[in-house]
């Protein structure tokens, strides 16, 4: 089920592609929102619940420092 919020409806989600499908802990990314520059982010068990929003500056950091092992990962990622 989709976010109920409309502004996420033009959202086109994705997960992560180290996730394993297997049920565990995941997010899914949203590209095409209707706000540019921003990042919609939510909980891929919870598709109609609350959605993070980030700008898109600050998502870059932090998908560029998980990469270089910050945040706690082992990295770095490739």
């Amino acid at each position: 089920m989709p976010s109920s919020r409309p502004e996420h409806a033009s959202a086109v989600w994705r997960k992560s592609s180290y996730s394993d499908g297997g049920g565990g802990d995941c997010v899914e990314v949203g590209s095409r929102y209707i706000h540019v520059g921003l990042v919609p982010v939510r909980d891929s068990k919870n598709p109609a619940g609350p959605v993070l929003t980030f700008s898109a500056a600050a998502w870059n950091a932090f998908v560029n420092g998980v990469k270089e092992g910050g945040a706690g990962v082992p990295g770095p990622l490739v």
